[in-house]
């Protein structure tokens, strides 16, 4: 029978796309097996606060885009509409593995997932997604797990890989927030200890936030151009464009507060770095155009966002031997 209370679930269309809705007295979440399984909804019912980023352009099917010149940047790109991706054998940008071209955080991201139900009743619900990557052998699974009357979304991720061969990967959780939860002066908190890795070189050409070299202690790091920058406090709308990576982190947990906050928890033994990505307005170009107001605080394995060739060849990607698998548990609370 279909509950309108406690712990329930729902099969939606949205925009076209297959979406699976976990309920209970205080959260909503809407996940798109359809489309990477991404998590395009994280509403807390008792502040109607959505904590995800929802992008310009909106929720695309990837198959239903015909036109255009073809990149390996606008696969992901172009049918980016916010929220949190599992990014997954390859993150950030293109790059060829053993033969293998991968796209912008590549594969899995892009792909549709098969999705059942195993748990249904007033006191959990729980889906269980599954996607066999395309151009490297690899199994990747997702449970989605909601308990009644909690404010906490807990998932169980799996990758396996399914040859004979070692093989390396990126593994990451695309976590972005957006408006009306982020506004400027909100904080990021982390554990005691964290360090800060500048990105090579700056992703805008109008500046950076943080200068290069490092690392540096988190959370006050000198700042490009002289001066300090506090990476603790959300910037004004128009700061410039930045990416750094987080690391050494003896548990894996951050919070990020406003008037409501969220806590993520994470296994930092298989992710060891946090990507923090800000882009609040001042990449005027494609494919943003200054109208995002965003920051990404994203779990994963491997560094920097220039693909998995280079986390490689920097000893920071996921080494899987032949037949292995590995696990990795996450809880996402609201803090209100």
């Amino acid at each position: 029978m279909r509950r309108n209370w406690a712990a329930r679930l729902r099969s939606v269309i949205l925009d076209g796309l297959r979406a699976v809705v976990l309920e209970n007295e205080r959260l909503r979440v809407t996940v798109v097996p359809g489309k990477g399984g991404d998590v395009v909804e994280f509403l807390h019912k008792p502040t109607d606060t959505d904590f995800v980023w929802l992008s310009p352009q909106g929720l695309r099917d990837p198959a239903h885009h015909l036109q255009g010149a073809a990149d390996d940047v606008a696969q992901f790109v172009d049918h980016y509409e916010g929220g949190w991706q599992e990014v997954f054998p390859n993150g950030g940008a293109p790059c060829e593995y053993r033969g293998a071209r991968l796209a912008q955080h590549g594969e899995v991201a892009g792909l549709p997932w098969d999705c059942e139900i195993t748990a249904d009743s007033e006191e959990e619900v729980a889906v269980r997604l599954s996607v066999r990557t395309r151009r490297l052998p690899y199994l990747v699974e997702k449970t989605f797990r909601l308990r009644a009357g909690t404010a906490a979304l807990e998932t169980e991720g799996r990758v396996t890989n399914e040859s004979d061969v070692e093989l390396h990967a990126m593994w990451g959780q695309h976590i972005v927030y957006g408006r009306p939860f982020l506004r400027p002066g909100a904080r990021i908190r982390l554990p005691d200890g964290v360090t800060v890795i500048p990105h090579d070189t700056a992703i805008n050409p109008l500046g950076r936030r943080v200068k290069a070299g490092g690392p540096w202690t988190w959370p006050v790091v000198p700042a490009d151009g002289g001066g300090e920058t506090d990476l603790s406090v959300v910037p004004e709308r128009g700061a410039p464009s930045d990416i750094v990576y987080l690391t050494g982190f003896a548990e894996g947990w951050y919070e990020i507060a406003g008037e409501v906050g969220l806590r993520v928890e994470w296994d930092a033994e298989v992710l060891p770095y946090l990507w923090m990505w800000q882009e609040v307005g001042a990449s005027a170009g494609y494919p943003w155009w200054g109208r995002a107001y965003t920051v990404g605080l994203e779990p994963f394995a491997g560094m920097p966002t220039d693909g998995l060739e280079r986390a490689v060849a920097n000893g920071t990607a996921l080494t899987l031997g032949p037949r292995e698998t590995r696990t990795l548990t996450m809880r996402v609370e609201v803090l209100a």
